[in-house]
């Protein structure tokens, strides 16, 4: 089972003609049951919403209605933070040396036993989590 990272749940907000093929693809193989997406990603997804709301309110809203449809779709599937992800996540800033918020989103895949899914592997990497990238790599 696989937890998404913000980067590849963005991915499929671009217009099909721009989306990667490899991750449309990959995504489309995949059982909705085994894609789970972190509260951290849903924070990093409003933060960038606020941002263009600043910038394009237009595009902001179009943004905050394609955030709904990810909410109902993931529904079932949004991972909350809990003490033990706290906790993980704290340990790993200490010894990584920063609070990322990729740092949260490992610690969530630990703790159920997911791999997380990104483009950004080596942010992932100094944690141990076991990473795929769709955007490179085939298949698993």
């Amino acid at each position: 089972m696989f937890l998404l990272d913000t980067v590849v749940v963005s991915e499929m907000r671009k217009p099909a003609a721009r989306r990667n093929p490899m991750v449309v693809s990959w995504l489309d193989r995949r059982a909705a049951n085994d894609l789970y997406i972190s509260v951290i990603t849903l924070g990093e997804l409003e933060r960038g919403i606020e941002a263009q709301r600043r910038i394009n309110p237009v595009f902001a809203t179009q943004l905050s209605v394609w955030f709904d449809q990810i909410l109902s779709v993931y529904r079932n599937q949004i991972l909350p933070m809990t003490v033990p992800i706290a906790r993980r996540w704290g340990r790993q800033a200490d010894r990584i040396g920063h609070m990322n918020p990729d740092l949260a989103i490992a610690a969530t895949a630990i703790e159920h036993g997911l791999t997380v899914v990104t483009r950004n592997v080596s942010d992932f990497t100094p944690t141990g989590v076991n990473v795929f990238n769709p955007f490179e790599e085939p298949s698993p």
